[in-house]
């Protein structure tokens, strides 16, 4: 599931008509970069939730293959991020899942991450495994460190601590974590609260760059930050 129904109101003025996952980094758009990332590990169908400018985003996606899209609308209220996934279990189905952040994106080096991620998964230690970064390979992120890593991979809020790593706005999730939530707006972080608790909250550090882009003047650093990646590749 690609989250993209956010109003990416840190980006305005552009997207005071434009919704942030159609914004392009290189000629690429953001959403369509985490949809690449899903068709090169074979993924066949993404659920795409859409809420601000939907029909942009539903008109931007119609003629796309790889993988085959099917749309989560969320025209009627905006759910962040857990209750947009609650509305989409019955596209979902009971299997474990990605999510993808539609307004970041990452560079591989390498095998791709998602494909890390999946071999790393295991639903019997794990409800929910987080890509993550650290701090020396991220461009555009001005916040603090989000989690810290203990060597068996499981996660822990770091509250800052500078040891700590990002989240890369990637996942994999167990549905069932979801039994019973009450339909309306929830955040994801909840969830990862949950699993915290339970020691079933794990982390896997990406290998490549990962590109946030937070505002209009995030842009060229993104731009460039591909630019150099793909001069660098072999």
């Amino acid at each position: 599931m690609v989250l993209a129904a956010g109003l990416g109101k840190r980006m305005r003025p552009i997207t005071d008509t434009l919704p942030k996952p159609l914004i392009k980094i290189a000629d690429r758009t953001l959403l369509d970069r985490g949809l690449d990332a899903l068709a090169a590990v074979d993924v066949e169908k993404a659920i795409v939730n859409v809420h601000y400018l939907p029909d942009q985003i539903v008109a931007h996606v119609a003629d796309r293959e790889a993988p085959r899209i099917v749309i989560s609308d969320e025209r009627d209220g905006l759910l962040d991020s857990a209750g947009g996934i609650v509305k989409a279990l019955p596209l979902i189905g009971t299997e474990p899942f990605y999510i993808l952040n539609a307004d970041t994106f990452w560079i591989d080096a390498g095998q791709p991450n998602l494909a890390r991620l999946a071999l790393a998964w295991d639903a019997a230690r794990m409800d929910i495994l987080l890509m993550l970064s650290a701090l020396e390979t991220v461009t555009g992120h001005s916040g603090s460190t989000d989690f810290l890593l203990a060597d068996d991979g499981r996660l822990s809020r770091s509250r800052g601590d500078p040891a700590g790593v990002i989240y890369a706005g990637a996942a994999i999730v167990n549905p069932r974590i979801f039994e019973g939530a009450a339909a309306g707006p929830a955040s994801l972080n909840r969830y990862f609260d949950a699993a915290i608790a339970t020691g079933r909250l794990h982390g896997m550090v990406m290998r490549g760059r990962w590109i946030t882009v937070g505002t209009p003047d995030a842009i060229a650093p993104a731009e460039a930050a591909v630019a150099e990646a793909l001069a660098a590749a072999p």
